[in-house]
């Protein structure tokens, strides 16, 4: 795929940023810092296109299919990163949300030379994946331009799945291969092409959004509490206590003899005290409000 650098946002130079190299270093970071601000504007204009993705999203995590982020370099690295933090924060299996990589697992610490050119690759990770039309699949390049990733989306189309495209250009090649697109345009970068920068940190802030409301639409939420955190080590363990004291109000002594009692789970043991039952009634009461804290609580007060 020929490309003209010359059309893409990211590509563009930035006349603010373009004597950088004399300044001191506080007025450096001054500069980068106001270009930074810039990000969280951009991503405000596409708000629209992102509550539809993770509608989209989470209408086929909820009926049991899987979330796929797609990309190559520093976007891919940021999929894969945003994946592999959804099981310890939300509980959910590893395999829930997946991310893919053009290259594979040692492209995130070193790059892979010319895996993101081949689209064949992007439909074959997809294939190895068994991704199905149950899935959802979120393509992210900031160039809006990338093979692997294109590759990817076309072939998820051809079987009927959802596909939405994350890129940092406006009109760009992946928009027209995308069921939505979320094109969050900060302007050029600091360093010409240096994507890893604004256009990274737009990226993460739409991905923090998409896995984030598509777990609190899964009831992996009470108020503002990730109670589904797994405790799987002490500062999780401290989490998980502090998170069943706040929702109960309890002392530590009773949310952690609560948390012991069913397997330190935080939904559990905030029912359990909530509404006074043993770990097994709470369990089944969770059961019955598909899971959701708030929809036990009515449950049990509307008997």
């Amino acid at each position: 795929m020929a490309v003209d650098l010359k059309k893409l946002d990211t590509e563009r130079r930035n006349p603010l940023t373009a004597s950088i190299d004399t300044l001191s270093t506080q007025d450096m970071v001054k500069l980068i810092n106001a270009e930074d601000r810039k990000c969280a504007e951009a991503v405000e204009r596409v708000l629209p296109q992102v509550a539809e993705s993770i509608d989209c999203i989470y209408e086929k995590v909820h009926a049991g299919g899987r979330l796929f982020y797609v990309g190559a370099g520093t976007s891919g690295r940021l999929g894969v990163l945003d994946a592999a933090e959804c099981p310890p924060t939300y509980g959910v299996d590893p395999g829930l949300v997946v991310g893919l990589i053009a290259g594979g697992p040692p492209a995130f610490l070193k790059a892979v030379e010319g895996a993101e050119d081949s689209a064949e690759l992007g439909r074959n990770d997809l294939i190895a994946n068994q991704f199905s039309q149950k899935d959802a699949l979120v393509g992210i390049a900031a160039s809006g331009r990338t093979p692997y990733v294109i590759g990817a989306m076309d072939y998820a189309r051809s079987l009927g799945a959802p596909v939405i495209a994350l890129t940092c250009c406006h009109d760009s090649e992946m928009s027209r291969h995308a069921d939505i697109t979320i094109d969050p345009v900060p302007g050029p970068e600091v360093i010409t092409g240096s994507s890893r920068m604004k256009s990274g940190t737009c990226q993460k802030l739409v991905l923090n959004m998409l896995s984030t409301c598509v777990m609190i639409k899964m009831g992996k939420v009470y108020g503002n509490l990730m109670v589904d955190v797994q405790a799987t080590n002490q500062k999780l363990v401290r989490r998980a206590i502090s998170i069943v004291c706040a929702a109960t109000g309890e002392s530590e002594e009773k949310a952690t003899a609560a948390l012991d009692q069913c397997g330190f789970s935080c939904k559990t043991a905030i029912v359990m005290l909530l509404l006074n039952l043993d770990a097994e009634a709470a369990k089944a009461a969770l059961d019955k409000a598909d899971g959701r804290i708030a929809q036990a609580l009515r449950n049990e007060k509307g008997a």
